[in-house]
């Protein structure tokens, strides 16, 4: 009975004590709260704003780019796009295979290793992404060409030129400024022909560097 009693005294007299840290704890915790969801609400609202401004500027740019070849002879640019669309790369793989003997065997191995981990990477991103053409998405547009696939983030042919432009560079460093001015302008035609946005350039040609960077660090 004498410890029941102290102990009723004990917590009398800390009642206040403990009330009050109670209700410290009840503010502190609701004003970290609404602090967390205004830094939340902020960050959403400038990645927000941040992407909506980035594509405004990417169709922006796409149109002016669109429009230097718009009802103009297109036939040099659909043959520069074209360069870019695979069989070169095979072609030039072989020969180098079969008359130089220094690099030709090790180039070959390699182009076909960093265009095994491209194109799965390539299709993975172009299904989740779902990014539509320009030329299906935007009213009253029509492109120079028809292409192959429905949609558009990254480039294929732009991964695919900057893949070998960056083995040719690193087994042929004198041909380095050659290959990526070659690169860029297949990049450049897919935006003029109208099936590709600036952005999926950048895109197209990061990816193809990256795995270019990747297989020949695995040989």
């Amino acid at each position: 009975m004498p410890l029941l009693i102290k102990l009723l005294r004990f917590f009398n007299s800390h009642c206040r004590e403990i009330y009050f840290i109670n209700c410290s704890l009840i503010c502190h915790l609701s004003f970290t709260q609404k602090k967390y969801h205004l830094h939340h609400r902020t960050h959403a609202s400038w990645w927000s704003v941040t992407l909506k401004t980035l594509t405004q500027t990417d169709t922006q740019l796409f149109h002016w780019l669109f429009g230097l070849t718009a009802k103009r002879d297109c036939r040099w640019i659909i043959w520069m796009s074209r360069t870019g669309d695979g069989h070169l790369y095979l072609l030039l793989g072989l020969l180098l295979w079969l008359f130089e003997a220094e690099h030709g065997a090790l180039f070959l191995y390699s182009a076909l290793l960093a265009y095994s981990l491209e194109l799965p990477v390539y299709l993975i991103l172009k299904k989740f992404l779902r990014r539509q053409r320009p030329c299906d998405l935007l009213q009253n547009f029509s492109a120079h060409i028809t292409p192959s696939d429905k949609f558009s983030l990254p480039s294929g042919h732009t991964a695919a030129a900057f893949l070998m432009a960056s083995l040719i560079a690193s087994f042929y460093p004198s041909m380095l400024i050659l290959v990526y001015c070659w690169a860029s302008i297949i990049g450049l035609s897919r935006v003029l022909l109208g099936v590709h946005y600036p952005s999926d350039i950048i895109a197209g040609a990061a990816l193809g560097l990256s795995m270019s960077y990747f297989s020949l660090s695995l040989l």
